[in-house]
C-alpha cells in the first residue's frame, strides 16, 4: 500500500518526461496555448468572465456581510445581506442614485402586483 501512495505522489515526476517527449509531435501546441490565452485575455471573447462565472463563482463566497460603516439601518442591512452579491451591488447602486425610499416604493409595488395574481 505504501508503494502505491509513493507512486501516486510522484506521478507527475514519472509521467512528465514522457509528456515532454510528445510535445514536439504536436507542432500546433504553442498556437493552441496562444489562442487559449487570447480567449482568456481579450475583452471581445470574455473568456476569463466565462471561467469565473461558470467555475470559480460556485466555490468562492465573498462579500456576504454589509459593513457597519454604511449609512443603512439594521433592517436595510439585513435585507441587503439576504441578496446575492450581484443583486446587492445593483440595489446599492440604485439606492445611491435614487435613495432608499424609491427602493421601498418598488418593493411595495411588487408586493401589490403579486397579491393580484
Amino acid at each position: 500500500m505504501g508503494v502505491l501512495i509513493v507512486i501516486a505522489k510522484r506521478f507527475d515526476a514519472l509521467i512528465g518526461p514522457g509528456v515532454m517527449l510528445l510535445y514536439p509531435l504536436l507542432p500546433f501546441w504553442p498556437y493552441l496555448k496562444l489562442l487559449f490565452c487570447m480567449w482568456l485575455v481579450l475583452p471581445m471573447f470574455s473568456g476569463a468572465a466565462y471561467i469565473y462565472s461558470n467555475f470559480v463563482r460556485k466555490y468562492v463566497q465573498f462579500g456576504m456581510h454589509v459593513g457597519e460603516g454604511t449609512s443603512y439601518t439594521d433592517e436595510q442591512r439585513r435585507v441587503l445581506q439576504m441578496m446575492s452579491l450581484d443583486a446587492r451591488k445593483s440595489v446599492q447602486d440604485y439606492v445611491d442614485r435614487f435613495g432608499w425610499d424609491s427602493v421601498e416604493k418598488a418593493i411595495k409595488a411588487a408586493e401589490r402586483e403579486t397579491k393580484k395574481h
